[in-house]
């Protein structure tokens, strides 16, 4: 195995590497690259990845469940049921790719950026999200409820689309045509009946 429980990895390169299934619980990664690599069940539970790069990575069910994330890059990724449950991520970026239910459920997202991405299901619940932006994305079935938001900037997103939660949109930037389109949702959490 590449990983172990509480290693340490200072400016290491994975490059093609298969950690599937391994054990990464509380390692440290600092300055490190993973490029091409499989991430299928791989558990980082508790993990921190700083100053890091994750190139055209792909994993189902991967864990990062109360990790933390600060100055970390995603490119092109593609993860399946990725859980960041009650992680922190400070100063993250998702550029490209697509990430299907995706568990944020009681993480925190300070300055976190979404760019070209596409988010399947995302669960927020309990999140709180604080400067966070989404440029060029979709968000399907989102779920946010009883997030926090702090300057939560949607409208670079094509097609935003709110499951449950749409009471938490407090704190966050819409355009005008995002709200038309959030209107139905959200005359139906006010109970409003809209008629001709």
């Amino acid at each position: 195995p590449y990983l172990g429980p509480g290693s340490d990895h200072d400016a290491e390169e994975f490059t093609g590497v298969d950690l599937s299934g391994e054990d990464g619980g509380g390692a440290a990664f600092l300055e490190c690259l993973l490029r091409d690599c499989v991430l299928d069940e791989t558990r980082l539970r508790g993990a921190r990845l700083v100053d890091s790069l994750l190139e055209n990575v792909r994993g189902l069910g991967v864990g990062f469940a109360e990790g933390v994330l600060r100055d970390v890059e995603w490119r092109d990724a593609r993860l399946g049921g990725a859980q960041f449950f009650g992680a922190e991520l400070n100063r993250v970026v998702f550029r490209g790719g697509k990430i299907d239910y995706a568990n944020f459920r009681q993480a925190g997202l300070t300055d976190v950026a979404f760019v070209n991405c596409v988010l399947v299901e995302p669960d927020f619940g309990g999140a709180k999200l604080e400067r966070v932006s989404f440029e060029g994305c979709e968000v399907r079935g989102a779920d946010l409820s009883a997030v926090r938001m702090t300057d939560v900037d949607l409208r670079g997103v094509t097609g935003l689309e709110i499951a449950r939660g749409v009471e938490s949109l407090a704190g966050a930037v819409v355009t005008p045509t995002q709200l038309l389109d959030l209107a139905p949702v959200l005359a139906a959490h006010l109970g409003l009946r809209v008629e001709p």
